[in-house]
């Protein structure tokens, strides 16, 4: 039925260019030379090369050059430089138009086959994420099974261990845990690309949400020997800073830049996290004392997967940063990062305040 319908269109269309051909030579043929209709051309030209290609539409156009000429001689000889200019100018028209239309077809051909491409890396990208998004989730179970089975055996549950068993363990566990946060963090990230980041909005005190933060990462500063202050202000009193936020999301905001700047502070260093309140906007900056950033870099430090060349983003997978800058976006604030004189870094975000 299917192919029944296009025979007769192509006819169809095939009839249509025969009939406007005829009736351009009619008119051509039967009215005196210095009236030229050999533009009326176009449009069966147009047809020929919608339907028919490259070479059905030169020869097309030459025919009609051709015709549009002869009309100089048939019916009746006419000398006037006049009309002869006339109908070259005709037949230049009809050339370009016939070159535009082969220009227009290509690039229209070109055009579709960069969209079959696009479309087919879409696939394979959406393929690759899915299989990604599916085998991260899938290993937390097996890396949740094996903490618990670490921890049980740390508690001597299934028979006394010794001392250097237990510190070996306990390194097993911290491999374990920091396995686990970077698949979260991964399907984090997945799931704010695809899905966006769902927010449970509620006034939130920055400096508190920031103190119950960092008396988590205790263990990690001490093991660096890193001790962590903090600056409220021009008063250095302790203030709140209030904001509508997720609380759980500026958690994971707080822990990342944290845990990024204790990995890269010197030894026995100090980390400083500075608040300054404003009237529209509160900021927040976590200063330290490390190699600080290479210009090269700064402009990429967040952005997905990015780890770098330089000394700094050594460790991690490259996704806390970029997720860090998923949550202060979509709370409406931004996040940036420069160098510290004159040494260290800072990373900072602003925010803005509660309406509360």
């Amino acid at each position: 039925m299917i192919l029944k319908y296009l025979k007769n269109l192509h006819f169809d269309i095939s009839q249509s260019i025969i009939g406007l051909f005829g009736i351009v030579i009619v008119l051509e043929f039967l009215t005196p030379s210095d009236y030229v209709f050999g533009y009326l051309y176009t449009a069966p030209i147009l047809l020929i090369n919608n339907r028919f290609g490259r070479i059905a539409t030169f020869q097309a156009t030459a025919l009609a050059c051709f015709l549009t000429m002869l009309n100089i001689w048939i019916p009746s000889y006419e000398s006037r430089v006049s009309t002869i200019s006339s109908r070259l100018i005709a037949c230049l028209s009809l050339i370009m138009t016939g070159f535009l239309c082969d220009r227009n077809r290509s690039f229209q051909q070109t055009l579709l086959q960069q969209q079959e491409k696009l479309l087919a890396q879409e696939k394979l990208a959406s393929v690759r994420e899915d299989f990604t998004s599916t085998l991260t989730h899938d290993l937390k179970t097996p890396l949740l099974g094996a903490i618990e089975t670490l921890k049980a055996l740390q508690r001597s549950d299934f028979g006394p261990i010794l001392p250097t068993q237990k510190n070996a363990i306990a390194t097993m566990i911290r491999s374990h845990q920091n396995s686990l946060q970077m698949i979260e963090t991964l399907l984090d990230v997945y799931r704010n690309d695809t899905e966006g980041i769902k927010l449970h909005r509620a006034p939130i005190d920055l400096v508190s949400n920031s103190e119950e933060v960092t008396s988590t990462l205790m263990e990690l500063a001490a093991s660096r020997r890193i001790h962590i202050s903090f600056h409220y202000g021009d008063s250095d009193f302790r203030q709140f800073l209030w904001v509508d936020g997720d609380a759980l999301q500026l958690h994971r905001v707080f822990a990342n830049l944290l845990t990024n700047t204790i990995n890269h502070s010197p030894r026995g260093s100090k980390v400083e996290v500075v608040f300054e309140a404003g009237s529209t906007h509160h900021v927040c900056k976590v200063l330290d004392t490390g190699p600080g950033i290479t210009l090269t870099e700064l402009p990429y430090l967040f952005d997905r997967f990015y780890q770098g060349n330089s000394d700094r983003q050594a460790k991690g997978s490259g996704l806390g940063l970029y997720l860090t800058r998923q949550i202060i976006e979509a709370h409406g604030g931004s996040v940036w990062a420069e160098n510290r004189h004159p040494n260290g870094a800072i990373f900072g975000f602003r925010l803005p305040i509660s309406s509360l």
